[in-house]
């Protein structure tokens, strides 16, 4: 099966303009996302989805493959299956470009969950071990079935332990995506469902659809660039 990955890079961030393209020792954030996607080897095709100029030359003068988005969107989803409609291609994973230090372990279970092929939507979830976390708005939580299958993702604490003899573990949702391109083009046609306008979480239109998302637990969490702070505290972990 033919896997891509597809990493969608907007220039203007409101917390942090133009941070894809500040410098992460001698190279832009979105370099080091592109090359170490890249890096993995798990992927036919590695593309940068962008709406910048800037980024597009950045990419393409380094010998990477980049296209520019032709609307505006709502989500990285949408940008990117604007692009996938016409490639021949089946797996379509969704590489957040502000999240340079790509783990090859974790996407390669990721992209592994396909070979079932029930599987439609794959996503990552990493346990929980802070208090803080868990009751964090900003972390999302997800419970899963026996087979690995999403049944909610939610903001509050999930499941809430009303019997404290219960041994229940917590996990937080990883916001790496990885679709079958039907499922993935099916995703942008559907309105904004009523539960992911609530918890303003966008995978909950596939449950809300019939369509459980399969999680892959990990050790592994992504480093997301959103702030300066952030940006400091990633040089010092290169």
């Amino acid at each position: 099966m033919k896997i891509v990955a597809m990493i969608p890079a907007r220039y203007a961030a409101s917390r942090f303009p133009g941070k894809l393209m500040k410098m992460l020792g001698d190279k832009t954030v979105i370099r080091h996302t592109h090359d170490n996607t890249l890096a993995t080897g798990l992927f036919d095709e590695v593309w940068i989805v962008t709406d910048s100029d800037i980024i597009y030359e950045e990419i393409v003068s380094a010998g990477g493959k980049a296209v520019m988005s032709k609307r505006e969107h709502e989500s990285g989803s949408d940008r990117i299956a604007e692009v996938v409609t016409d490639m021949d291609v089946e797996i379509v994973v969704n590489v957040q470009g502000d999240t340079p230090f790509v783990d090859k372990t974790a996407m390669q279970q990721l992209v592994h969950l396909f070979e079932d092929k029930t599987v439609q939507v794959g996503s990552m979830m990493l346990p929980i071990t802070d208090k803080e976390l868990l009751h964090n708005p900003n972390v999302v939580k997800v419970v899963t079935d026996k087979q690995m299958n999403s049944l909610f993702f939610s903001r509050s604490v999930i499941p809430f332990i009303r019997n404290e003899a219960a041994k229940v573990e917590h996990y937080e949702h990883v916001g790496i995506y990885a679709f079958r391109k039907e499922a993935l083009l099916s995703f942008t046609k559907w309105p904004i469902t009523p539960l992911e306008d609530a918890e303003k979480i966008e995978c909950l239109r596939f449950l809300e659809h019939g369509i459980p998302l399969r999680m892959a637990k990990v050790d592994y969490k992504a480093v997301g660039i959103d702030t300066p702070e952030d940006l400091k505290r990633a040089v010092e972990m290169l």
